[in-house]
């Protein structure tokens, strides 16, 4: 647990570009570390956390002593990470397999051997199928065999003011045997009993408030949003602002038939595009969830993509955090970032509930987290309760 006057410390393991770093700093956390293998996600994160040290590597070949050299002897509260995932998603080939699923060990491996007091892990939610049931078996038992309680859940980003509705399994962990505390939803979804909430933010309202610093604004070259296929273009023109053609009526809706698109749509399984082409964005509502490509999404009412600063607005990145290497390399950061508004929302959890340990005279009834895999994943997506 922390004191009073000591500042809680974290470092970030698969730190990519520091969006976790950011939203923990927000939430007044020290950032001591940032450790990643891509050189341009390093940079960026080097020159938004100056105050932090860095490493440019690969985990399996860092070692304890090597960290340690770097921030003295000052006590780690949380290590925080989202080790890569791309075996795990729903989106990818799902290979458990995959070998990069193994660079949980890593983690594990930093964990046991400095001792935080939290843990924060950060994964795609295809980790609580049932295909993947044996890894998250394994991954919990690890963590509870080297002293951590352990939480699974689903949150959503547009809970905690981030304009986007992007979904991530969160673990949270704490070596003092009591339950984990989540944050309870900030703003309103479309479910009754969160009513009482404010709306949830919207790209518009990311675009008005996150775009411009000081009068400047970073990562806002236009002419690298623009579309290159002239077809493309001419299709886009004809997108109302929030559609798209996903389903043969959307393009009878929406396009002439000069610029159909030449497809069999019988052929197609379930008669539909696997994701929504032409999709633009909507100003009144927040967005889906922001990837890795810029060509995924459109201007909402001008005719091109969107830049990596209205990309990176729409994950909750404030103004000043500027983002370093080329486009592509930057789409690569901003898309596989945690938002920070997220990880601000998890560090004032984490800051909550280590208050109340300071504050007790015990550290509570320890928690079975041994209640099934079964119980896990049904638990894991109720977005209502905070514990």
């Amino acid at each position: 647990m922390t004191t009073s006057t000591a500042k809680t410390t974290f470092i970030d393991l698969f730190s990519g570009a520091g969006g976790m770093s950011c939203g923990l700093e927000m939430a007044g956390f020290e950032c001591l570390l940032g450790v990643d293998f891509d050189k341009s996600a390093i940079q960026t994160f080097q020159n938004n956390h100056p105050q932090a040290e860095t490493i440019c590597g690969d985990l399996r070949e860092i070692s304890t002593e090597q960290i340690r050299e770097l921030i003295g002897d000052r006590h780690i509260n949380l290590i925080c990470g989202g080790p890569p995932c791309q075996g795990f998603s729903t989106i990818g080939s799902n290979n458990n397999l995959d070998k990069r699923n193994f660079l949980f060990l890593e983690f594990l491996r930093f964990v046991e051997q400095l001792k935080p007091d939290y843990i924060i892990i950060e994964n795609v939610t295809g980790l609580l199928s049932r295909k993947n049931e044996n890894t998250l078996t394994s991954i919990l038992t690890c963590l509870q065999n080297i002293g951590y309680t352990v939480d699974v859940r689903v949150l959503s980003a547009h809970h905690y003011g981030v304009p986007e509705k992007r979904r991530r399994t969160i673990f949270l962990g704490n070596r003092f045997g009591v339950p984990n505390l989540y944050p309870s939803p900030q703003f309103q979804d479309n479910e009754p009993d969160l009513d009482f909430l404010p709306a949830a933010k919207t790209v518009g309202f990311a675009w008005e408030n996150w775009l411009e610093y000081q009068g400047k604004t970073y990562n806002h070259d236009l002419s690298t949003a623009q579309i290159p296929n002239h077809l493309e273009r001419q299709r886009i023109q004809h997108i109302p602002e929030g559609k798209g053609v996903r389903y043969q009526p959307d393009q009878q809706a929406y396009l002439p038939p000069e610029l159909w698109y030449d497809i069999d749509w019988e052929k197609l399984r379930e008669s539909r595009f696997r994701e929504t082409k032409l999709k633009r964005l909507a100003r009144d509502s927040y967005s889906p969830t922001i990837n890795t490509s810029r060509t995924t999404y459109y201007h909402p009412t001008e005719n091109r993509y969107l830049t990596p600063r209205e990309a990176a607005a729409i994950q909750s990145f404030p103004p000043n955090f500027i983002f370093y290497g080329t486009v592509t390399q930057q789409w690569r950061q901003i898309g596989n970032a945690v938002p920070p508004l997220l990880a601000k929302a998890l560090g004032e959890a984490i800051l909550k509930l280590d208050l109340k340990l300071d504050n007790s005279q015990n550290s509570g009834d320890s928690l079975n987290t041994e209640s099934g895999i079964e119980q896990i994943r049904a638990n894991a997506f109720n977005y209502k309760t905070s514990a």
